[in-house]
């Protein structure tokens, strides 16, 4: 397996409070299990399904308590080099870039409209290991309040393209690396309460978009959005008992057709 193209979306993790618990919400909604906490890496956890990395839970640093997040990670040749970029481009730095051993380097930033997100370079670790199978990472989107600056401000430190949904009702934008959509840019409605900032929302595949839920919400998730039909499959937002916001989509269950798209310039 080869390091990811960049700006494609190559890892995921959270820090939770409560790694037991989150390894219980996750095991029991998503089939995760878990191999041992690396105590050199602040007892990072990896997440696995078929014996396959698909994401990680971390326990918090210090001084870095309160609601938990998924991190989505975007694949670079240079950390440092986008690092530059995201400066140049009004982003910020929350994390200098910093090498994580043998596994990669990494930095975390938020883009002018305040989506935080993660970069990382590929060392021994290159990766999800499994995409688009039950309990492995399908899609993400970047949710804000003022796309304007996402749309500037991605393809500009990443070498995507720019699709816009042809739909009155959302404003919608996809990233395209090549022919592939790589990422999604949703505009945040009123319908978002005030104090939820703007956020990378992380589609984790399912067998059954409506058992997970219901097994997400028996163990004390809360049910944000749906479930509902797409062209690209039955999907819906939820939060987790620590806070953390991410959908689940069944990818298998599809209905209506494909919206069209439009490049913009």
């Amino acid at each position: 397996m080869a390091a990811e193209p960049e700006g494609t979306p190559c890892w995921a993790d959270a820090m939770f409070s409560d790694t037991e618990g989150a390894k219980t919400f996750y095991g029991a909604v998503l089939g995760w299990t878990f191999g041992e906490q690396s105590s050199e890496y602040g007892n990072y956890t990896q997440a696995y399904v078929d014996g396959k990395a698909v994401a990680a839970v971390v326990p918090p640093m210090p001084g870095q308590e309160g609601q938990s997040a998924w991190c989505l990670y975007l694949a670079s040749p240079n950390a440092v080099a986008t690092a530059q970029k995201i400066r140049e481009n009004g982003g910020e730095l929350l994390m200098e870039p910093m090498e994580v051993g043998e596994f990669g380097s990494m930095t975390i930033a938020r883009d002018p409209g305040g989506v935080v997100f993660g970069v990382w370079q590929a060392g021994t670790h290159e990766g999800f290991e499994k995409k688009g199978e039950p309990g492995a990472y399908a899609w993400a989107e970047a949710f804000t309040r003022e796309p304007e600056k996402s749309d500037a401000f991605f393809p500009a430190v990443f070498p995507y393209t720019v699709q816009r949904l042809e739909d009155d009702e959302v404003d919608f934008n996809i990233y395209n690396l090549g022919d592939q959509a790589a990422l999604g840019r949703m505009r945040m409605t009123e319908e978002f309460p005030p104090d939820v900032p703007p956020y990378m929302n992380v589609y984790f595949a399912v067998e059954d978009c409506d058992a997970a839920v219901a097994k997400a919400t028996e163990l004390g998730g809360i049910l944000r959005f749906g479930p509902m039909d797409s062209p690209f499959g039955r999907f819906a937002a939820l939060s987790d008992p620590q806070g953390a916001s991410f959908s689940v989509i069944d990818l298998g269950k599809t209905e209506g057709e494909m919206p069209g798209m439009t490049d913009v310039p």
